[in-house]
């Protein structure tokens, strides 16, 4: 496995590579639920490129882009085992060189969920992932379903910028206990690691409800607020049931559904979504 810090020397790199690349982006500290995805783009492809690099732009000033976790070392010794060929691990200054001024928005999918809340973030997302797209040139590109807004705002940009990329939703890995995978639980003290399943149980309860025959938004997202809201550890952000294209709130579930949620537990932001009905993709 190769490693490459700059944009010159990853091309070069790049240039040695067997087609097609299968291509997913990291920031980094990784998990089981990153390293299914590159697994996933080793079955797609013949070659895997992965990039590490804490993105500063979607981050906003109230938020923990210092004290987000970071464990090169360890990150890169996991990509060799996991069989990747090339990992960029470029710093802010070689992404935003001084003078930086270009930005990619994708506008209405943004405002709603995580962009409502985060009105900067998905700024950020678009233009580091249109940026490492440019300099990667993927045949195949592998998300997580766990970012279900992410993957959806990808997927606009791939499709409004005429990108010739394969996007792949990848499953959401969860813990035993049904928690989503993600960097920010290492932050849950121990027992708010234990409230912040209810999150999951919500998105059950959802699943039983439709399973049960009901068909109204309104209904389900109160029953889902009432579970959320017994668990005193956990303080909701939002509750939603959207149309999975547009990402507007449904009042009756006719048609594929993002069932998402997004809370606070103690200092930690967690989010986790399924898709109604039950077995259908993201995308």
């Amino acid at each position: 496995m190769k490693v490459a810090e700059s944009i010159a020397e990853f091309r070069k790199l790049r240039a040695d590579l067997a087609e097609p690349v299968g291509f997913v982006p990291t920031m980094g500290y990784l998990h089981v639920g990153h390293l299914s995805l590159v697994r996933e783009a080793r079955e797609r492809s013949a070659s895997v490129v992965a990039s590490i690099f804490v993105n500063p732009s979607q981050f906003a000033p109230t938020e923990d882009l210092a004290a987000y976790p970071r464990d090169l070392d360890r990150d890169l010794a996991l990509l060799e085992a996991e069989g990747a060929d090339l990992v960029f691990v470029p710093e802010a200054e070689e992404m935003y060189p001084d003078g930086y001024d270009t930005w990619i928005a994708v506008e209405e999918l943004t405002t709603r969920l995580e962009g409502a809340s985060r009105p900067t973030h998905f700024r950020g997302v678009a233009t580091v992932v249109g940026k490492l797209f440019v300099i990667v040139e993927p045949q195949i590109a592998v998300f997580g379903q766990k970012d279900a807004q992410q993957a959806l705002v990808i997927d606009r940009l791939i499709r409004d910028l005429g990108f010739a990329i394969e996007l792949v939703v990848a499953p959401t890995i969860r813990e035993s206990d049904g928690l989503a995978m993600s960097s920010r639980n290492t932050y849950l003290e121990p027992d708010e690691r234990v409230g912040a399943t209810v999150l999951r149980q919500s998105l059950l309860l959802a699943e039983r409800l439709y399973a049960d025959g009901e068909r109204s938004a309104k209904m389900i997202r109160s029953r889902m607020q009432e579970l959320i809201a017994s668990e005193p550890l956990v303080e909701p952000v939002y509750v939603s049931l959207a149309d999975v294209t547009t990402l507007e709130e449904l009042e009756t579930i006719d048609r594929k559904a993002l069932v998402s949620l997004a809370a606070k537990v103690g200092v930690t932001r967690l989010i986790d979504n399924i898709v109604l009905p039950p077995g259908e993709g993201l995308l």
